[in-house]
C-alpha cells in the first residue's frame, strides 16, 4: 500500500514550523500509543505511522528532501524506516512526552544493547563554479562519534565488565501502572542503560564513545550543483554494540563567479562590446573554464542579443549530454569620448537623422 503523505498524517500544513509539527505528533503518540492501546492493533500502526512522519517533517535536511523528492527521494538516503524508527525517533518521543507522563518506549534503553547502525551525518562542501563545471576532489574533516578504542564500548575500564542494574534487572525501564494503562519509565539508577559501570573507562569516563577527527576525499563530479549531496558510505558515526556505521552526506554549495553564472545547466557569460563592434562585427576570444572560444559578433548586432554554444556548458549528472554556453550581448554606451570621437559620433547622428532615425533636432540639440 502507498505511503500517505507525511503532512496528511500529522494533520498539519506544508508551511508548518518545528513547534507545530512537533505538536501534532505529540498529539498522536499519546493518543495512540501501544500502551495506551494495548487491545488495539490498528493503534500501533497509527503511532508508528505518526512516528515516522515526525522523524522526517523533525528533521530540516530529511523535511528538505521530501519536500523536493516525496517518498522515493527518502530512499537515496539508504536508510529505511526501521533505521528512523531504531533512533531518532524514540529518542524524541520520550523527550516530547516524557514531561508529561513519563512514558518511556516499548523498546527500552536497555534493549538498545543489541547491534544497531551509527547515526547519518551531513557537511557542506563550498566549491567554486569552475570546480562545479570541472568537478573536483576535495578532502573534507569531519569529527565522528565511534566506540572507544579503549574499552571498545562498554564504557568499564579493561578487565572490568558492566553489571545488570539490580533496581529494573537489566531492562532500563520500570513499568508501573496508571491508572487504565501501564506506562514504563526509564531507571533512575542506570539512566535506561541496563547497566551499572562501577569501574569507567579512563579515556571515554565510561561512555563508551569517543569524538574521532577524520579526513577523508571525496570526488564531486563535474556538472554537480548547489545542495546536490553525495554519500560517503560508512563515514559516519560508528556503529553501536557491532552494528554498522552511518553515512555521511556531503552538501555541495557552489559559490557566485566574477564572471560567469549558471542557468540550469547552462554556463552564461555577459560580453561587452563596443558600438562600432555591434555595427561592424568582430572576433572575440573569451577564456572559459574548458579553454578558450572564438565568438562572432555579427554585424549589426543589437543590444541583447543571445549567441549559443552547444555542448559547452556543465555536465548532466545522472544522463548525457551537457548544457550550452551562453553568451549574452551588452553593447556599452560609450564615455569620456575625445574631440575626434565627438566629431565622428555628430556625423553619425546626422546620417542617422537623416535616415529618419534617432529623435528629433530639437531634442537632441543639448548634445552639442
Amino acid at each position: 500500500m502507498a505511503k500517505r503523505d507525511y503532512y496528511e498524517v500529522l494533520g498539519i500544513p506544508r508551511n508548518a514550523g518545528t513547534d507545530e509539527i512537533k505538536k501534532a505528533y505529540r498529539k498522536l503518540a499519546m493518543q495512540h500509543h501501544p500502551d495506551r492501546n494495548p487491545d488495539n492493533p490498528a493503534a500501533e500502526d497509527k503511532f508508528k505511522e505518526a512516528s515516522e512522519a515526525y522523524s522526517i517533517l523533525g528533521d530540516e535536511q530529511k523535511r528538505r528532501t521530501y519536500d523536493q523528492f516525496g517518498h522515493d527521494g527518502l530512499k537515496m538516503g539508504g536508510r529505511g524506516f526501521n533505521d528512523f524508527f531504531s533512533d531518532s525517533v524514540f529518542s524524541d518521543f520520550e523527550d516530547i512526552l516524557g514531561g508529561f507522563f513519563g512514558f518511556s518506549t516499548s523498546r527500552s534503553r536497555g534493549q538498545s544493547r543489541a547491534p544497531h547502525r551509527g547515526r547519518d551525518m551531513g557537511m557542506e562542501v563550498s566549491l567554486t563554479l569552475e570546480e562545479a563545471y570541472k568537478g573536483t576532489e576535495k578532502e573534507v574533516e569531519i569529527k565522528r562519534e565511534i566506540n572507544c578504542d579503549v574499552c571498545g564500548g562498554s564504557g568499564a575500564e579493561p578487565g572490568y565488565s558492566p553489571e545488570r542494574c539490580e533496581q529494573c534487572g537489566g531492562a532500563g525501564t520500570i513499568r508501573r501502572s496508571q491508572g487504565f494503562f501501564s506506562v514504563a519509565t526509564t531507571c533512575s539508577r542506570c539512566n535506561g542503560t541496563g547497566q551499572m559501570i562501577k569501574h569507567p573507562c579512563s579515556k571515554c569516563r565510561g561512555s563508551g564513545r569517543i569524538q574521532e577527527p577524520r579526513r577523508i576525499k571525496v570526488n564531486f563530479p563535474a556538472g554537480i550543483d548547489t545542495d546536490q549531496r553525495l554519500r560517503a558510505n560508512g563515514e559516519g558515526e560508528g556503529g553501536y554494540h557491532g552494528g554498522r556505521p552511518g553515512d555521511l552526506y556531503l552538501i555541495a554549495k557552489v559559490e557566485e563567479d566574477n564572471r560567469f553564472s549558471r542557468e540550469d545547466n547552462d554556463l552564461v557569460y555577459k560580453l561587452d562590446i563596443t558600438y562600432a563592434q555591434a555595427a561592424l562585427g568582430d572576433d572575440i576570444k573569451i577564456h572559459t573554464f574548458s579553454g578558450s572560444e572564438k565568438i562572432k559578433i555579427s554585424p549589426e548586432t543589437q543590444n541583447g542579443k543571445i549567441i549559443r554554444l552547444k555542448g559547452k556548458g556543465f555536465n548532466h549528472i545522472g544522463s548525457w549530454g551537457k548544457g550550452d554556453l551562453v553568451v549574452i550581448i551588452n553593447v556599452l554606451t560609450p564615455v569620456k569620448l575625445g574631440k575626434r570621437e565627438r566629431e565622428l559620433f555628430r556625423e553619425l547622428r546626422e546620417i542617422e537623422l537623416g535616415k529618419g532615425l534617432g529623435v528629433h533636432r530639437e531634442m537632441s540639440d543639448h548634445l552639442n
